[in-house]
């Protein structure tokens, strides 16, 4: 994405708001005597940056800061600190990130969702006996492009690629653990769909009694079922999310394997997610509903 003057603008207004009421209520609520010396850079001055990072479509963090930040935005941020110091800060920023994406980016539900999940690597497979940064942490896996050493990526989205909610779990964990929780699809109505990952009668019984219906996709060797035509349509749409998952990972760049803490990991996961909720065009679904009653043997 094309990084304006005016997207800038937006995006460090909305940080800064948000972290003006969040330093209040932290001062409010803290407990002893806080630090007398603040950093030179503010936190919605550090969120804003690594949030300009993956919309850019950067690659390099700290060529992008050394730069284009202290080159050529030196005006807009002139209290930019060494690049060390801001990896530094970057890290004690992941509380206010995690907030401002929860509570000012995620969309709202329509009635009309899509859930799936998507693997986050941490490093190449043939690296796993070594690997030292995520041990304990991060689990082997099994994805539709084969086996992965690292976590997977939960999320949902309505029908103009909003996402709703998301929830990280390690690789090992089942798709359909996070719909359990009820945290996570508290304000999903309507009708989720999703691929053969999800299936589950018991599941889709126990959403149905909450006011969500789970609408999957069939394998082979299971029995025809009749359902509305506008359903087995809108499981052909649920492609999006396969393209959003796309962008997140080669635009947002939220899959890495250079991570050297796991502070850095969720830093640049959610920051990702952040940039892409700026995105002023979305990948979406165009649907016209025609009340009829027909059905379709899938």
């Amino acid at each position: 994405m094309q990084l304006t003057r005016d997207k800038i603008t937006e995006i460090f207004y909305l940080i800064d708001e948000f972290c003006l009421q969040f330093d209040k209520s932290i001062s409010n609520h803290s407990l002893g005597n806080q630090a007398k010396r603040k950093p030179r850079m503010s936190h919605s001055e550090v969120i804003t940056i690594v949030v300009m990072f993956h919309y850019g479509a950067f690659k390099n963090l700290k060529h992008f800061y050394l730069h284009y930040i202290k080159e050529h935005l030196f005006a807009d941020f002139p209290n930019t600190v060494s690049y060390n110091r801001f990896v530094e800060l970057v890290q004690s920023t992941a509380l206010p990130m995690t907030l401002f994406l929860k509570t000012c980016c995620l969309g709202q539900c329509t009635g009309i969702s899509f859930i799936d999940s998507t693997p986050i690597r941490v490093c190449k497979n043939k690296r796993i006996p070594r690997h030292k940064v995520f041990d304990g942490l991060a689990q082997r896996g099994k994805s539709t492009m084969g086996y992965f050493f690292g976590f997977k990526l939960h999320f949902v989205i309505n029908d103009k690629g909003e996402i709703l909610n998301f929830v990280l779990t390690p690789g090992n964990t089942d798709d359909r653990e996070p719909l359990k929780d009820k945290r996570f699809i508290e304000k999903l109505k309507g009708k989720l769909y999703a691929d053969k990952g999800y299936i589950s009668q018991q599941l889709t019984e126990v959403l149905f009694v909450d006011g969500l219906h789970l609408i999957t996709q069939i394998r082979n060797n299971m029995k025809n079922v009749f359902m509305e035509m506008k359903d087995k349509i809108m499981l052909r749409k649920r492609s999006v999310i396969e393209t959003i998952n796309d962008e997140l990972k080669n635009i947002c760049s939220i899959e890495h394997s250079r991570h050297r803490s796991f502070g850095n990991f969720v830093t640049n996961l959610i920051s990702g997610l952040i940039a892409y909720c700026f995105f002023p065009k979305k990948p979406a679904i165009k649907y016209e509903v025609i009340r009829t009653d027909q059905i379709a043997l899938f």
